[in-house]
């Protein structure tokens, strides 16, 4: 076999090949060249220069198996976001974004063609049209622009609330009896307060004896979990928790021509509520899991989720919390969900959770410092072997440019390529504050999910009921010491007396009501709530 050679791509020296690796490009852009629908992400870069006609691409049939775009601040992560997010949606694949920054919101619109976006079509050979997408926008209980999303306590679960609450063992178990009592009687836990109440009702001279064969409740641990509670609730969480509750369903909404719909999760104006944000991820996939089926995998898949700025979800977070990502991540799959993850640096994502997503966008990373550095190595090993100097090429990549390894259609991962990526159709930034409220009060989910509705639940039922019982109380406290008059009146009368109707004690300790409010708080209420491995309740929509 005769053998030549071929200048080194990073350093322009020559590095002897044999004839069959006589073309290191075209056997890269061999490894893209899918048979099936795929997302058109560029054209590939090698030896300093942009080949148009080797085109870098991601199986649609692969979506489901997560993904990560990294790359350090103005790299161009979230354009890329942006693109993949399009061409979901032109495939008729709904994708969910959750927009930190505030900067997705231009997917609406159509974008503004310009000397830039010209010259990076004729680079990749894109046919560019300016073209925006059908969007939904939606904020967290209503903080910020937006359809307001929200859910119930009782939905949410003891297994989430633990681990957002960061309970201990002991606590959360304890967290789990104070939902298994309101589970089986029936009680239908709304707002944090209907969780406050039940708390305190189960240590309260009344309550305790409901828990009595299970356990017990201890007042100690009950005022831990009212104290968290009350650091939960000044995150901004009590907005989060309420009704109407919405219906994830939603998600998977395609618009009237086909396309899917991109649901954006406007969080910049919690984006210092961390702690509300992981709230709002763990139930949103852990509701998903319950309601949807299993599917295997599909030609496209069902949704998309990109989360902006993952390394929020992560900071500080618990190792409870981290493996529930973690399985959801693993396990969501098979139920036709692709998740999308994109921050700055691969070691912003735990490794367990790095090990379950298949197609990396990795953009330019900076080495500034001895822990860039660092982190600059570590990124490199993450990828699979190539003729690319990874090291000089992370670091010298430009704006919109990338390095990309996908899964094939067979499963396998493909060559790494380095990429200039192609510019996104739709408007690159945010709509005005005008056009975005416009488009939130068209939605006919406004209507639905925009204004709270506060019912009588847990609290309000609680309250009523020992109210109540107080009430009785007293009247029997009342009525024992006007017997106890009656009597002593009674001793000093004719003996043989006709003896005396049953007394106001009697009479009111006695009847049907009295007994009524005594047990009231601890019969069934309506039906015993069942729920998912996840701890999230099962809907019945």
């Amino acid at each position: 076999m005769s053998e030549s050679t071929d200048p080194d791509p990073r350093t322009g020296g020559e590095a002897p090949t044999t004839g069959d690796e006589a073309d290191p490009a075209a056997r890269i852009a061999a490894g893209y060249a899918f048979t099936g629908p795929a997302l058109d992400l560029g054209a590939l870069l090698w030896d300093g220069a942009c080949l148009p006609d080797r085109q870098i691409r991601i199986p649609l049939s692969m979506l489901n198996r997560h993904g990560l775009v990294a790359g350090a601040t103005g790299t161009g992560k979230t354009k890329t976001l942006q693109l993949i997010a399009e061409q979901l949606s032109a495939h008729g694949v709904p994708v969910f974004l959750a927009d930190v920054k505030g900067d997705v919101s231009g997917i609406s619109a159509p974008g503004t063609p310009d000397g830039r976006v010209a010259g990076r079509a004729a680079d990749v050979a894109q046919e560019w049209r300016a073209t925006g997408f059908p969007s939904e926008f939606y904020s967290l209980g209503g903080i910020g622009p937006g359809i307001p999303l929200r859910s119930t306590v009782t939905s949410f679960g003891p297994v989430l609330m633990s681990k957002v609450l960061r309970l201990n063992q002991t606590q959360e178990q304890s967290l789990g009896l104070i939902f298994h009592y309101a589970d089986s009687k029936g009680l239908e836990l709304i707002d944090l307060k209907d969780l406050r109440a039940v708390a305190a009702f189960l240590v309260s001279d009344q309550g305790k004896p409901e828990l009595k064969g299970i356990g017990g409740l201890s007042t100690a641990t009950a005022g831990v979990i009212l104290r968290a509670l009350t650091a939960f609730e000044q995150q901004g969480a009590a907005e989060f928790f309420g009704e109407p509750e919405f219906d994830t369903g939603e998600l998977l909404r395609t618009a009237a021509d086909g396309r899917g719909t991109v649901s954006v999760l406007e969080l910049h104006a919690v984006q210092d509520k961390p702690q509300l944000f992981s709230t709002f991820l763990m139930w949103l996939l852990a509701d998903l899991f319950n309601d949807l089926p299993e599917v295997g995998d599909l030609e496209r898949p069902k949704l998309v989720f990109f989360f902006d700025e993952a390394h929020l979800l992560f900071d500080g977070a618990s190792k409870a919390f981290l493996e529930s990502i973690t399985r959801t991540v693993r396990l969501i799959r098979s139920k036709g969900v692709g998740v999308f993850f994109v921050t700055q640096t691969p070691k912003d994502v735990p490794a367990d959770v790095l090990a379950q997503l298949g197609n990396r966008v990795q953009h330019a990373l900076r080495a500034f410092t001895p822990d860039d550095a660092k982190a600059l190595k570590a990124a490199v090993r993450t990828f699979p072997d190539s003729p690319y100097d990874l090291e000089e090429l992370l670091t010298g990549l430009g704006t919109g440019e990338a390095v990309v390894t996908v899964l094939s259609e067979n499963g396998a991962p493909t060559p790494v390529a380095a990429t200039r990526l192609r510019a996104p159709e739709s408007l690159m930034g945010p709509i005005d504050a005008a056009a975005l409220d416009r488009a939130v009060k068209s939605s006919p989910l406004h209507s639905r999910y925009a204004e709270p509705v506060d019912r009588a639940s847990a609290y309000e039922r609680i309250s009523a009921e020992q109210a109540a019982a107080e009430a009785a109380a007293e009247a029997a406290a009342a009525a024992a010491e006007a017997e106890k008059e009656a009597r002593t009146a009674q001793k000093a009368g004719a003996r043989g007396a006709p003896r005396p109707d049953p007394s106001l004690a009697e009479q009111v300790v006695g009847s049907g009501l009295f007994r009524s409010l005594a047990r009231s708080i601890g019969t069934q209420l309506g039906r015993e709530i069942s729920r998912s491995v996840f701890g999230t309740a099962r809907k019945r929509r």
